[in-house]
């Protein structure tokens, strides 16, 4: 498999020599032409077709959904602050003399923008060198015993060693620099009993970082010097291990010439070793000694010093790419693991944390069809047993009542309970249990293959699927099923069974319900996906692929300040923005490229999504405006080939009430669902306010009282109006002006705003009853800017420390979000892209508490928030583009 995507690389340097020299001729025209901007998109061009091509070729090894998933991942590492955290990756010196296999490996990470730090050995080179010069090696304690003599010969092998794969590198077109003194600091390790062998005490990582950010692959020795200037033999295994704790990188990878780890009795590679159960019986088995022995206690130790989610793996350079971009793997995956959990109760568990990972992960409740106590109390019907793990990182719960087959109701992972999988481990506990299951999932659901790779047979029907093992034939599944609709066990959605239809995958997959399929007996995965090596989970799987926006009204304020955010968006870029009164005339904010208003009708807009022109659209439109653009999108996208429609953002209020389109307010309803919607409704900006103060308090709502929130909002949030400047340009003027105001306030809507009703409607999916608000706003003299005070009736007595508490945890960890002591003022809003709370206080009988909050109507209340939905929905760092300091 390798060999044949090797061939391929090597095809693709030659195209690589050949666009070098188109390369070299375009920065010339630069230099003729001082035309930065088209030889920076010819640049990034010619680097994205490279990328693709190898991406391709990444889809032999595995699906490409989990390469693609891999890839973005990994992407998340390429920050410039941080440009070392993708990978550390350990060469034995054996694997150097297959220099070629190796080189190959490392490239294809280059060619998708992947920066691995490379650190190699040399032993079986230094001991060959040693004692051709008729030294004997001397080894204490598995440590080489390093006098002058062998120090200098030791010198000259790595660095011989490091330009040979330097040089193998390069020949490939893959930059590199060796790097072979300067970041590794020491002290001797005992001077006395092992002569010239360090032991490291700090570590420089400023050339490694400098290397990555100049576009090379980082490669490194493994000696050391000492404060006086003494060169000192460090242990390559070693070395590598400090460097992992310095970078704390994605993957720590040990490549050796067998590819894994291998048991001493059966001869069988170890997929995986779960140090926490098996490290201390691993240590007392008869065939673990010397050298294993050792790698098992330095592997231990390394990780007992990083985040419980790290491992290691140890694989062979052949099988990078398939430790790498498959949940599969090909090596020996070690970790620290946790031990698996069984209760029969919430109560056991901790009801609180239960709550929490219904409320963060189960998609029904984050969609709004149901809610958290509606899980709760459904639980309660049947007897059940919850599995899970201590971080809580996958949470299965399987309902069993007497003399019935077991149903598993939920089955809420993390994305580190996926990658790391613990899924996996939960699943196989529920296994060892129950003979017999069945489980269902949504269509949709991002991690659908893992439920037909460990059923025996299926059946998918009006956007469901139902899974089952244990069950030989299908008239027992259709009696099974027929029971479980009987009882209300599960939904009425899947009879007739029906006769099971050939193995295969969703792709003819009918969302409309008319067409359904089922498997049986579908493949047995041989050793059941593991996931990946990971330190810990990166912030957010990122993708870096340049995308393209069309914006449709952006005359108004809102869509002037998302122009100005997309043009510091690194990837996603504004070829297309429409407004009927300026069309044809130059886009002003947008620093990347010179745009022109055009004036798109809906069958232009239809043309331009069945061609794939855009990869999103947003609407900035009046609201009652946007239902002919969106239904345009729906008969576009319908007749495109390769059924992959565009993102779409609403900023008005349209769609904010419509089934099938998903709320993008990430920091209370999460981002699972936008991360894979194509319809996003953005929220109203006083609407974001007003949800974003009573969420933390929904459920000390007094019976049968409202919340009363009070909204005062800059001159912005009334809108546009079009006139002509002295030059007769069409110009955008403010509906209210803050002269016509006198410089107090107006309030307006006094009832029945659309964001009091918003506000009410999408609160009620956190609340174990519904909500409603009073909402009462104002318009004020000051341009931009919402300032929203909350009075909300308790049902029972808090203290305003209790309450600010209540905040500090709904908000942990969200970076637009701001906590402060004081009332928050307009100093504190205007122009800022967080929203901000503060100022809380409890009336003197504890009855009601007031809050204060504020956010931008035009950032975080529209632009700033769009942006938000914007990359999550398309696979970027959710604030891409977006200032968070």
């Amino acid at each position: 498999m390798l060999s044949r995507a090797s061939s391929s690389l090597r095809a693709g340097r030659r195209a690589a020599l050949i666009v070098g020299g188109q390369r070299q001729a375009g920065v010339q025209a630069i230099k003729t032409t001082r035309n930065t901007v088209a030889a920076t998109r010819f640049i990034q061009s010619v680097a994205q077709t490279d990328r693709d091509t190898i991406t391709r070729l990444l889809y032999s090894l595995g699906s490409k959904r989990e390469v693609e998933r891999h890839l973005r991942i990994f992407s998340s590492a390429s920050h410039p602050s941080q440009p070392a955290k993708f990978a550390v990756i350990k060469v034995g010196g054996a694997v150097l003399d297959q220099i070629d296999e190796l080189a190959l490996s490392l490239s294809f990470l280059y060619r998708v923008g992947l920066y691995p730090v490379v650190l190699h050995g040399a032993g079986p080179q230094l001991n060959q060198l040693i004692e051709q010069a008729g030294v004997v090696p001397d080894y204490i304690d598995g440590i080489r015993v390093t006098d002058t003599k062998t120090l200098q010969v030791a010198r000259r092998v790595f660095l011989e060693e490091n330009l040979k794969l330097v040089g193998a590198l390069e020949t490939l077109g893959t930059r590199a620099r060796p790097i072979t003194s300067g970041v590794f600091t020491a002290d001797y390790l005992d001077k006395e009993k092992y002569g010239l062998v360090g032991r490291i005490t700090k570590v420089d990582k400023r050339p490694i970082e400098a290397s990555i950010r100049a576009g090379a692959l980082p490669i490194l020795t493994s000696l050391a010097e000492s404060s006086d200037g003494q060169i000192l033999n460090v242990n390559a295994d070693i070395a590598a291990g400090e460097l992992a704790k310095e970078f704390e990188p994605m993957k720590i990878v040990f490549l050796n010439e067998k590819g894994g780890l291998f048991h001493g009795v059966t001869g069988e590679k170890i997929s995986v070793i779960n140090l926490d159960e098996e490290y201390e019986t691993l240590m007392k088995e008869p065939w673990v000694k010397y050298g294993t022995k050792l790698k098992l206690r330095e592997f231990k130790e390394l990780l007992d010093y990083l985040p419980r989610s790290s491992s290691v793996a140890v694989i062979s350079s052949s099988s990078l790419q398939k430790e790498l971009f498959t949940d599969s793997g090909a090596g020996t995956l070690i970790r620290r693991g946790y031990k698996l959990f069984k209760h029969d109760s919430i109560e056991s568990l901790g009801a609180d944390r239960f709550r929490q990972v219904v409320h963060d992960r189960d998609p029904e409740v984050l969609s709004g069809e149901q809610s958290v106590t509606g899980v709760l109390n459904e639980l309660a019907k049947t007897p059940y047993t919850i599995y899970g793990d201590e971080p809580l990182d996958t949470v299965a719960v399987v309902s069993h009542p007497p003399d019935e087959i077991p149903v598993m109701t939920k089955l809420l992972s993390s994305r580190n309970g996926i990658l790391n999988n613990v899924v996996d481990n939960v699943f196989n506990a529920i296994k060892k249990d129950h003979r017999k299951l069945f489980w269902t999932a949504q269509v949709d659901d991002e991690n659908r293959s893992w439920h037909f790779e460990r059923a025996e047979g299926s059946f998918t029907r009006a956007g469901k699927s139902l899974f089952w093992y244990g069950v030989q034939n299908v008239e027992e599944v259709e009696a099974t099923v027929k029971d479980f609709e009987a009882k209300g066990r599960i939904d009425r959605a899947y009879l007739p069974v029906g006769p099971s239809a050939p193995p295969h995958r969703a792709n003819g997959f009918n969302p409309s319900g008319t067409k359904a399929f089922s498997t049986w007996a579908r493949r047995t995965v041989p050793g059941s996906s593991r996931g990946y090596a990971t330190v810990a989970e990166p912030p957010t799987p990122v993708s870096t692929e340049i995308k393209r926006l069309g914006l449709i009204g952006a005359r108004g304020y809102t869509g002037q300040a998302l122009t100005g955010l997309l043009g510091n968006h690194p990837y996603l870029n504004l070829p297309h923005v429409s407004s009927r009164q300026l069309a044809g005339l130059p886009l002003s904010g947008y620093s990347k490229a010179s745009v022109t208003y055009s004036n798109l009708s809906p069958e232009d807009v239809e043309r331009m999504e069945k061609d794939g022109e855009v990869d999103a659209w947003v609407m900035a439109l009046p609201n009652g405006a946007c239902k002919p653009f969106v239904d345009a999108v729906d008969r576009g996208a319908a007749e495109r080939t390769n059924g992959n429609g565009s993102v779409v953002v609403d900023l008005g209020a349209d769609y904010r009430f419509e089934k099938g389109w998903t709320y993008g307010l990430p920091e209370l309803y999460g981002r699972s669902a936008i991360r894979t919607a194509k319809r996003i409704s953005n929220p109203g900006c006083y609407a974001t306010s007003s949800q974003m103060l009573i969420a933390p308090l929904v459920n000390y709502v007094k019976q049968g009282s409202w919340p009363t929130v009070f909204g005062m909002s800059g001159y912005s949030g009334a809108g546009t109006i079009t006139s002509n400047d002295a030059d007769g340009r069409p110009v955008s003027l403010p509906k209210v002006s803050s002269e016509s105001l006198g410089g107090g306030i107006r309030p307006y809507s006094l009832t029945n705003h659309i964001h009091e009703r918003e506000a009410g409607h999408h609160l009620s999916t956190l609340s174990s009853s519904p909500i409603k608000i009073a909402f009462i706003p104002s318009v004020t003299p000051w341009f931009s800017g919402i300032i929203s005070t909350l009075s909300l009736p308790l049902k029972e007595g808090l203290a305003a420390k209790d309450v600010i508490g209540m905040y500090e945890k709904m908000y942990k960890g969200e970076k637009l979000v701001k906590i402060k002591k004081e009332v928050p003022t307009l100093q504190d809003i205007e122009g800022k892209h967080s929203w901000i709370v503060g100022g809380v206080q409890v009336h003197s009988e504890g009855d009601r508490v007031v809050v204060v909050g504020g956010l931008d109507n035009l950032l975080k209340g529209a632009a700033t928030q769009c942006l938000q939905n914007l990359n999550l929905a398309l696979g970027y760092d959710e604030y891409a583009g977006i200032p968070v300091a």
